[in-house]
């Protein structure tokens, strides 16, 4: 993983310790174990792997600038992407991992005790229950997906769980800035502010990568998120 390494130095400023290095490796190995035999992710060689989705998913601290996340939510986590590559990289963060579906969460709590992560919840829940679930609701100071819905849609998902002074942060192709401007009501109605639009070259991608960072300015209004699947079919316009 020599090359990796010094790629993710490039990107982000961050030497990993032998013992990241090891947990890293254990990482990708389950992945491809656990993708022989039940479709996790489309990717499924090592340079993928490393790339597509550590890489990608460690491009994340560039928006956290010199303060790492102390209660980060991760929804739609899928195999654990971002929210496992940060905690590796910052252990001491809270870290709670969402996914709807069952085999994806199953591998990630392997994933959470093979690598004796501390401090990780799991939960197989949607979006729309935990944001109006008062043990959740507003309790994180950033929320984060990747590759989960438009951003009109995830303002819905996510803003709700951000507590006041806290940040939503959505990783996106090159669409990002159309989706945003299409999110200003949503991001606005949900007690959002557009922060930044960071742009991201992540080494072994071609394609263009986004951070797209909201401030949460104002509380949620009561009503939101709606009801499980609203939001997808009827995104706030």
């Amino acid at each position: 993983m020599e090359k990796w390494v010094k790629d993710l130095k490039t990107l982000v400023g961050i030497q990993l310790t032998a013992r990241q290095i090891a947990a890293f490796q254990r990482y990708e190995d389950e992945l491809l174990e656990w993708n022989s035999r039940m479709n996790l992710t489309a990717i499924r060689d090592r340079e993928g792997i490393r790339t597509k989705h550590f890489l990608d998913s460690l491009s994340c601290i560039l928006a956290f600038r010199e303060r790492p996340p102390e209660r980060l939510i991760d929804i739609g986590t899928g195999a654990g992407f971002p929210g496992i590559p940060l905690k590796i990289i910052y252990p001491r963060m809270k870290l709670t991992l969402v996914e709807s579906v069952g085999k994806k969460l199953e591998f990630c709590r392997h994933i959470v005790q093979t690598l004796k992560l501390e401090d990780v919840t799991l939960l197989q829940a949607r979006a729309e229950a935990l944001g109006q679930d008062r043990a959740y609701r507003e309790q994180y100071d950033w929320a984060v997906a990747r590759a989960v819905a438009t951003l009109p849609v995830l303002a819905e998902y996510l803003l709700p769980l951000v507590a006041l002074g806290g940040k939503m942060l959505a990783q996106k192709g090159e669409s990002a800035h159309t989706e945003a401007v299409a999110a200003e009501k949503a991001i606005r109605v949900l007690g959002g502010e557009l922060q930044q639009i960071i742009p991201v070259l992540v080494p072994g991608i071609a394609e263009e990568r986004y951070l797209v960072v909201v401030d949460k300015v104002a509380i949620t209004p009561p009503g939101y998120p709606r009801r499980v699947g609203l939001p997808a079919r009827r995104p706030i316009q």
